[in-house]
């Protein structure tokens, strides 16, 4: 098989990164940040269908499965850390892609590392203070917001749990019930089965107020910005993300809807989302 994907892992400021990387490096990069409660073997179907024209790295975020845990989890300081992880393996201006929390870190890196970046795709997420992320805050469906930001409660009645509450997350959340095998899931479990990588998944969610901070009074950017949603995703209209997005300051916004997909859209239509970042970055 032409350009495999391997796994490698690095030193970037004194903390192990594992990722998997696919496709030759004179390719333009393409930087996948995963989401919760996933680890970057989500991206493993479409670095398949992209590998042949780009370069691909797709790291464990900090503190998850085989990454060494940072001081902080929150989206901007995850973001710093990523930008000096480009710099380590000298990827200049690679296109970055992120689903769920990483997208959340994606809105990060664009807004404040612009110079390192090329394009930023943000998928299946909505970004902590912009709209309609009140109303997002406030949907009853999702309760884990809030429930993940109580301190040391949700650790206690998680650990050893972890399989049926990702399970949850993955039938109820998806469209294509079938896009995540139970091998993937067993994976993902193993990868937020410590106490370390359990409390980085919930420091996620504890990051939130700084987030909503860290992305206030930003001055305005023209990266070019995708917007990927399912289109069997439950919650707002893609057109409230996408104009929180213009509303924040983003001058270029591009959205588009997956079909057959609800929040697990590289996984459930892989071959449709490297469509639509392939035709955005052409």
């Amino acid at each position: 098989m032409s350009n495999p994907i391997i796994n490698v892992r690095t030193d970037a400021g004194g903390i192990t990164v594992h990722y998997l990387e696919a496709g030759h490096q004179n390719n333009p990069t393409l930087l996948l940040c995963h989401g919760y409660p996933e680890t970057a073997v989500a991206f493993i179907p479409l670095m398949n269908l992209l590998r042949d024209k780009f370069h691909l790295v797709a790291p464990d975020l900090p503190g998850i499965g085989e990454s060494g845990k940072i001081d902080s989890a929150d989206k901007l300081t995850i973001a710093s850390f990523l930008n000096e992880f480009l710099k380590t393996l000298k990827l200049n201006k690679p296109a970055v892609i992120g689903h769920d929390i990483g997208g959340m870190i994606v809105y990060s890196l664009l807004r404040h590392f612009p110079d390192s970046i090329s394009h930023a795709v943000i998928m299946n997420t909505v970004i902590p203070g912009l709209s309609p992320w009140e109303e997002v805050k406030k949907n009853p469906h999702i309760w884990h917001f809030a429930f993940y930001s109580v301190p040391e409660l949700p650790e206690t009645l998680i650990d050893g749990h972890q399989q049926q509450l990702f399970d949850y997350f993955y039938d109820t959340l998806s469209f294509n019930k079938n896009a995540i095998p139970t091998e993937k899931r067993q994976q993902y479990v193993m990868a937020y089965q410590s106490p370390a990588s359990l409390k980085t998944s919930l420091d996620w969610y504890r990051g939130f107020s700084k987030d909503e901070k860290d992305n206030s009074g930003l001055m305005p950017t023209t990266v070019p910005v995708l917007y990927i949603r399912g289109a069997k995703e439950p919650g707002n209209t893609i057109a409230d993300y996408a104009d929180g997005l213009k509303k924040s300051g983003v001058h270029h916004v591009t959205s588009k809807l997956i079909d057959n997909s609800g929040h697990f859209s590289p996984e459930e239509q892989p071959a449709a989302v490297a469509n639509v970042i392939n035709e955005f970055l052409r």
